[in-house]
């Protein structure tokens, strides 16, 4: 139908907004959504800015755009070069290395875990020692959830991190621990991905409800 213009261009968008049980007690009561056609602007409204938008390059099929900095409790990450993709079907936010790295080594006691194949960190550790990790989408940072970097639980008092390394791709993947944190506009018919940081009244830091084992990592889907 898109192809065939029988939807207005301004239609051309769907736009998703996760919710976590974490945030039961938030006024969305942890109700997640989609639209398609129009963008929810209560969702607007709760956040209380506009969308930042960046155009889109889709030539690999992926909604990807510029990603060139991130930053780790202040600390900023030169990036340059660097693209990432929002991926809905991708459960956790995958990253370079060395930005990976960086997280990480702000969170006391956590450590890369060869048989769980990435990085864990103490079930115990508070909000005041997670690190505020920040990625740019276009010219516009977003920050992760504090509540988003812990994802499962390890066993042996460890979570497994809602983070992880790329490894050996050349972009990011920034699926459901990145998108947790913001309202996603998806605009097809202006080639662009938009972003609005959502406001988190409170922070839930219960630990992951279900162990590792049986939760499935990431699925990557193209979405053109």
């Amino acid at each position: 139908m898109t192809s065939q213009q029988d939807i207005p261009r301004n239609a051309e968008l769907f736009t998703a907004y996760l919710g976590s049980w974490r945030d039961a007690n938030e006024a969305d009561r942890s109700e997640s959504f989609y639209t398609f056609g129009f963008i929810d602007q209560d969702a607007i409204k709760a956040a209380g800015t506009d969308p930042c938008y960046t155009p889109v390059d889709n030539s690999q099929g992926f909604w990807q755009f510029a990603s060139i900095s991130a930053s780790v409790n202040g600390k900023t990450i030169d990036r340059s070069g660097n693209t990432a993709i929002a991926d809905t079907g991708t459960t956790l936010a995958l990253v370079d290395k060395a930005t990976c790295k960086a997280i990480y080594d702000e969170i006391p006691g956590s450590k890369y875990d060869s048989n769980q194949q990435g990085y864990v960190f103490p079930t115990n550790t508070t909000a005041d020692q997670l690190p505020v990790v920040i990625f740019a989408v276009g010219d516009k940072q977003f920050a992760v959830q504090k509540e988003d970097l812990a994802f499962a639980d390890a066993g042996n008092g460890m979570v497994y991190g809602g983070i992880q390394s790329r490894g050996s791709l050349t972009f990011d993947i920034l699926g459901d621990t990145f998108l947790k944190g913001i309202y996603a506009i998806f605009d097809q018919g202006n080639r662009r991905f938009g972003a609005v940081q959502m406001i988190e009244a409170t922070r839930n830091l219960a630990p992951p409800r279900r162990p590792f084992k049986w939760m499935k990592l990431y699925y990557m889907a193209k979405s053109f």
